[in-house]
């Protein structure tokens, strides 16, 4: 060989293999899944969460309308579906009508009340002038007794009027309760989102009969999205909640996503079959849960995807700086 040909072979040779590699983060990449990591930092694969939202009937009924497609994003309020109301509307009827029965059960018994004390008044003054005559010696006691006998009765009849009147208010509130109950159902039919969110999967369709607690859709809640990781206990050990991570996401990995340790699990577990590590599948692991921030992502809700895979990295010691491959680096 000649000596030219040589020394640019072994020049070659000689280069560190992360200046091989096309960018610096795939170089960076590729050394933490060769195990060649920074001193002080862990990484693991993941992929993206986030929490899901069963949107369901409270009630059994036949679907009408599904409002939304899969795929689309509405605001919290946002209507989804509705179910058949013509029975609810029919017993919101019969309970209005219950609500004008009570209310003219009421009127009878003040009208009644309004009788029982013209007939005490009567009462009243007729024992009052027997009783004078009695004292006076022109009155039997017997005659007496009679007046005072009435003055007792309607007495009595005017308590029982107005006991009638408090049954009536009683009625009135059982049957407005009742109302309200049917028009809480009757908006209960219409199905709204509890979340602003992405439309998962699409469940159900018009013409179909459920049962209460059916789910109608599956939303994404694109405001709670995290990457569960799983780490050995040296680097779990120092960890604490609210840490700082990096996310280098497969289809990005020119950006540096931060994130925080917002969970530990406090109990090892074996890895995961679709989680790959470098080390044995049988040794016990630790699922630690980082979060991307809120703001960050409302500001690229749509681009959000739950499903992507990548690699997460936290600091298992927290006196160590981030190297410069790992700062946060995000599209414009």
């Amino acid at each position: 060989m000649k000596p030219l040909a040589l020394a640019a072979l072994l020049a070659l040779s000689c280069l560190p293999a992360a200046t091989q590699a096309e960018t610096p983060f795939e170089a960076l990449i590729a050394r933490f899944r060769g195990g060649d990591a920074y001193a002080g930092f862990t990484s693991s694969n993941g992929r993206l969460e986030a929490q899901s939202v069963a949107v369901a009937s409270k009630y059994a009924g036949r679907v009408t309308e599904v409002l939304v497609a899969e795929g689309a994003l509405v605001e919290a309020g946002t209507v989804i579906a509705r179910l058949d109301d013509r029975d609810t509307q029919a017993r919101m009827l019969g309970a209005k009508a219950d609500v004008l029965r009570a209310r003219a059960a009421r009127q009878i018994a003040e009208a009644a009340v309004m009788q029982a004390q013209s007939t005490l008044d009567v009462a009243r003054t007729n024992q009052e002038r027997v009783s004078k005559l009695n004292a006076d010696g022109h009155a039997a006691q017997s005659v007496l007794d009679d007046a005072t006998n009435a003055l007792t009765s309607a007495q009595a009849a005017l308590a029982m009027a107005q006991a009638q009147v408090a049954d009536a208010d009683a009625l009135i509130e059982v049957s407005g309760a009742s109302l309200r109950q049917l028009e809480v159902a009757l908006d209960d039919l219409t199905i709204r989102a509890p979340t602003r969110g992405r439309v998962l999967y699409r469940l159900r369709e018009p013409g179909e009969v459920i049962a209460a607690g059916s789910s109608i859709v599956t939303l994404l809640d694109l405001s709670d999205v995290w990457m569960n990781v799983y780490l050995p206990a040296d680097a779990v050990g120092r960890l604490m909640l609210n840490d700082e991570a990096r996310l280098i996401l497969d289809p990005i990995p020119n950006f540096v996503v931060p994130a925080r340790v917002t969970f530990v699990s406090p109990e090892a577990q074996f890895t995961p079959r679709s989680v790959e590590t470098a080390t044995e599948r049988q040794d016990l692991v630790f699922r630690v849960k980082l979060t991307i921030p809120r703001e960050l992502l409302e500001r690229f809700e749509s681009q959000v995807k739950a499903g992507v895979r990548g690699i997460g990295f936290v600091r298992s010691d927290p006196s160590a700086d981030w190297p410069a491959e790992l700062s946060v680096k995000l599209p414009e």
